[in-house]
């Protein structure tokens, strides 16, 4: 998820994004910054796996979806 751009009027955080969301619908938003909960070897793996995805991309070997 891309993170929420607000801005502070008057003291209070205004979000001007677009949703589906009913009026009147009470929304908990959390700033979570606690990283994630990868293992070192999960790590690892998914830096190879983006690095050789990556490569294939700039070689020019992509599927478009």
């Amino acid at each position: 998820m891309s993170p929420l751009r607000v801005r502070v009027e008057k003291g209070r955080l205004v979000l001007d994004e677009p949703t589906t969301l009913p009026d009147g619908t009470v929304v908990d938003l959390v700033a979570d910054d606690e990283g994630d909960d990868l293992t070192s070897e999960e790590r690892r793996a998914l830096h190879e796996a983006l690095s050789t995805s990556w490569k294939s991309a700039e070689a020019g070997r992509q599927r478009e979806f």
